[in-house]
């Protein structure tokens, strides 16, 4: 009974002032603007390209969780013809990705410095539901990274980002951006149109993350079927710090659960 209660009061506080320095390192890779620093977030370049194939390039500069600035080099394949287009000078493109995953991770710190150390844990429940709770948030915030939206090819030809460029896309190319991992993704799809004569079957393609060659899609009164697909990537090391720190976290709340349990059923403290 003794060793529980040590548990509750002295080991349960030291795991939450370990997680709430591993989180907040990973808030700094994140680069939220500390309380009072006024600092600015740096911007890094990135240079996308694929092994094996020069049919796009890029040169994108990402700051914090906004792309501020986009280049991109797209050899088209019948004719060899080179385009060249580049953010307007105005325009910055959020990447919801990061935005999800950095709020997440504020909500997990929030919960942790809810319980400082002079709070006292009664049972092993409220532990419990603690480490649930900020597992949760460690969970969403690293799915965000992981798992790109899937989207229609209709929605991403009707995003804000077909208009952020200059000189204007043509009506035959679409572009997306998306974090996979620990890695920026451009997504470019070359279309034709398929003409009202054609005799192909026409059916619309679903949401995807990535669509292929020969998926169709209706947009304004066109029909479209995408020709070529085109994917370039770059690692950005600090989303793969920050994948690394949520998993070191998510362990090390498992961990106190497991003890808690262990304890709870050893000495018949029922945690409920």
């Amino acid at each position: 009974e003794e060793e529980f209660k040590w548990l509750l009061q002295e080991e349960v506080h030291a795991v939450l002032r370990q997680l709430q320095d591993i989180l907040k390192e990973a808030s700094h890779r994140f680069a939220l603007p500390t309380s009072g620093s006024g600092g600015v977030v740096k911007q890094e370049n990135f240079v996308l390209s694929t092994s094996g194939t020069d049919q796009v390039k890029g040169v994108m500069t990402l700051q914090g969780d906004a792309l501020c600035q986009a280049d991109v080099n797209l050899k088209m394949p019948r004719n060899n013809q080179l385009l060249h287009f580049a953010f307007r000078e105005d325009k910055q493109w959020k990447l919801q990705q990061i935005q999800d995953a950095r709020n997440h991770v504020n909500q997990a710190i929030y919960l942790l410095m809810n319980r400082d150390v002079n709070y006292h844990f009664k049972t092993g429940l409220e532990v419990l539901k603690l480490m649930d709770a900020v597992m949760l948030q460690l969970s969403r915030a690293r799915n965000r990274l992981t798992t790109p939206a899937t989207l229609t090819l209709p929605e991403i030809a009707s995003s804000g980002l077909t208009k952020m460029f200059t000189p204007t896309l043509p009506p035959d190319i679409l572009v997306n951006f998306y974090i996979n991992l620990n890695k920026l993704c451009l997504t470019v799809y070359q279309l034709h149109v398929l003409q009202p004569s054609t005799t192909k079957n026409f059916k619309p393609a679903g949401g995807s993350v990535l669509h292929n060659p020969g998926a169709m899609f209706e947009f304004g009164s066109q029909r479209y079927e995408v020709s070529h697909v085109h994917k370039v990537e770059c690692v950005v090391p600090w989303l793969n710090d920050a994948l690394v720190f949520f998993t070191v976290s998510l362990q090390l709340c498992q961990q106190l659960k497991d003890k808690i349990s262990i304890f709870s059923s050893y000495w018949n403290y029922r945690p409920y």
